[in-house]
């Protein structure tokens, strides 16, 4: 009996799972793991609200103003991470963000007077996001540019899986009282910090290496026309994800669903996420980043579009798949393109000012999304479409300047593989051209 010719025989998911999760350094797995351990326990930030209203006893009012404090602190955070992890190194950066977050959690939980929370809150505001930044560039210290559009989608695959996990373990352990959430919180901070401390190596670029010429400090990010114009893109998908947060579930209330049928839509993403990005990560990994991140917004743009036209729990929970889909194209696709505009020397700061566009949509977000959504939901989910598509738009625009400097990027990533030899691996570390391109 004649066989099936192989090339026809359908590939198994496993290999491609496989395929997915090879090949990527074990310091970057460590990275990964320590990345689920800290985002597991991230029990505080959910319930921050209640907790300063029950358990401390303060007025929505006090705790809308701390709460505000935290979000100022968290706007400056990716910052000033980012000046650190290039100044100082990618480890120190690391570890003493975590640290300081998991003292302040110990603190938080014994406080009572409202200075001491305006003070503590603003402070970890600073401190919990420290790590992104130098996270990000580490990432693109240890993995060349060809596989970073895979790596970044394992961490926030990672940080996703961490997360439900973090905020299902924290309803539960509530029950218990809040002092269990910052002190689980506060000892998985520090395990991160000293884990990456312990078994990562440091990637920066020596002091004072690239600087000269191609500019250093925050200046060089700013006149880098493509990045500034790519993170007003990120600022507008930010704005647009972020609704979820805010408005999307004031129209599901204003449909008459309950807080349950928001909390299945959540719990849709958080599916999606976790089963379809291993499968996903090598696809898009070959696929041009430019069409990757252009078809990630025109998705997301579209799936909050069409909550215009559902009223219904299976209605919601279907336009959430849209969008999360868009989602796993855009996030590991959009932190590499950040990475790949920056110089070697530059990175830390570059992967700040990229994270501090989801501040720059985020904070008009509840406020622009609640006005828009007083003057009909349809309003509201229309806007948002329009922000995404035009995102995609001004990413067109600027996808031949990316290309040309992804270009000198993997041309470098190759000039280091043929220095050190076949074989060889390890860290590697590469300056790319920094600003000055032109957008076309």
């Amino acid at each position: 009996m004649p066989t099936q010719p192989p090339s026809r025989i359908p590939r198994p998911a496993l290999p491609r799972l496989r395929a997915g999760l090879g090949g990527m350094p074990k310091a970057f797995w460590v990275l990964c793991a320590g990345t689920l351990v800290n985002r597991a326990g991230t029990m505080v930030q959910p319930f921050f609200a209640l907790y300063l209203t029950t358990s401390r006893g303060f007025s929505t009012t006090s705790a809308g103003v701390l709460l505000t404090l935290f979000a100022v602190g968290a706007l400056l955070s990716q910052l000033i991470a980012g000046w650190l992890a290039d100044r100082f190194g990618r480890r120190r950066t690391l570890l003493g963000g975590m640290l300081a977050s998991a003292l302040l959690m110990i603190a938080l939980a014994s406080s009572s007077s409202i200075l001491a929370f305006a003070v503590e809150l603003f402070l970890l505001g600073v401190a919990i996001d420290v790590y992104r930044p130098a996270s990000s560039a580490l990432v693109a210290d240890l993995i060349p540019e060809r596989d970073r559009t895979r790596a970044y989608s394992l961490l926030f695959w990672a940080v996703n899986l961490g997360y439900t996990a973090g905020v299902l373990f924290g309803g539960l352990l509530v029950r218990f009282g809040f002092s269990w959430l910052f002190w689980v919180d506060a000892f998985t901070c520090a395990a991160f910090g000293v884990l990456v401390w312990v078994a990562v190596p440091e990637t920066a670029p020596p002091a004072g290496q690239g600087a000269q010429g191609a500019g250093s400090g925050f200046g060089a990010v700013l006149r880098d026309r493509v990045m500034c114009v790519f993170v007003l893109i990120t600022g507008g998908y930010a704005f647009v994800y972020l609704q979820t947060m805010s408005t999307l579930p004031l129209a599901m209330r204003a449909d008459g669903l309950s807080p349950a049928a928001f909390g299945t839509a959540m719990a849709v993403n958080g599916v999606v996420i976790s089963v379809v990005q291993p499968f996903a990560v090598v696809r898009l990994s070959r696929w041009n980043r430019n069409l990757v991140l252009t078809g990630g917004m025109v998705l997301v743009g579209l799936g909050f579009g069409l909550n215009a036209l559902v009223s219904s729990p299976l209605g919601y929970s279907a336009t959430t798949v849209v969008w999360s889909l868009g989602e796993i194209a855009f996030t590991g696709a959009s932190a590499a393109t950040a990475v790949a505009l920056a110089p070697a020397h530059l990175r830390g700061r570059y992967s700040g000012v990229y994270g501090s566009a989801w501040s720059l949509g985020g904070l008009p977000a509840p406020v622009v999304g609640a006005w828009l959504l007083g003057h009909g939901s349809t309003l509201l989910w229309g806007v948002c479409a329009v922000v995404g598509f035009t995102a995609a738009v001004g990413q067109i625009l600027i996808g031949p300047a990316v290309n040309r400097r992804t270009a000198v990027e993997v041309e470098a990533d190759m000039d280091a593989e043929a220095a050190k030899g076949p074989g060889s691996g390890g860290v590697r570390a590469t300056a790319t051209s920094a600003g000055g391109d032109a957008l076309g």
